[in-house]
């Protein structure tokens, strides 16, 4: 087994590197192209450098743990704020806005059509018709006030 090790040269990692690139290529999921790019970069310094072969295996343990994180920090897409800050949050997106009530407040309740969905509204007794401005959300529930 030792003897293995020992034989460990330049063309041994950058054969170890493109086999475990082509695995990627038949089997992809982005991690075994990490672990065959530090096997490339072993090989490629072990040219330039004799180094012994347990340093060879800690250099290619330090490029592989090395590599992931780095891919994860660089591919993580950045989030576009401006795009679409209300992304999930669907009812802060109507806070400040007038609409028309479909149904009138009586006690407390009533609703209002907001594109193609009907919405239940809290607030003080208004006629059906009446424009209403949203004031507060809580989940579902939209408070609104006269505007």
């Amino acid at each position: 087994m030792t003897d293995m090790f020992v034989s460990l040269g330049s063309w041994n990692w950058l054969i170890f590197g493109f086999v475990l690139m082509a695995l990627e290529v038949l089997a992809p999921g982005i991690f075994l192209f990490w672990l065959g790019l530090a096997a490339l970069l072993v090989g490629l310094i072990s040219f330039t450098v004799v180094l012994s072969w347990q340093i060879q295996l800690v250099m290619f343990a330090v490029f592989a743990a090395a590599a992931v994180p780095i891919w994860r920090r660089l591919a993580r897409p950045k989030p576009d704020a401006s795009a679409s800050p209300f992304l999930n949050k669907r009812t802060e997106a109507l806070l400040g806005r007038e609409f028309t009530l479909e149904k009138p407040i009586i006690d407390g309740s009533g609703t209002v059509r907001i594109g193609d969905t009907v919405w239940r509204v809290a607030g003080p007794d208004t006629p059906a018709g009446t424009r209403v401005k949203v004031v507060q959300v809580d989940g579902a529930n939209l408070t609104v006030a006269a505007a």
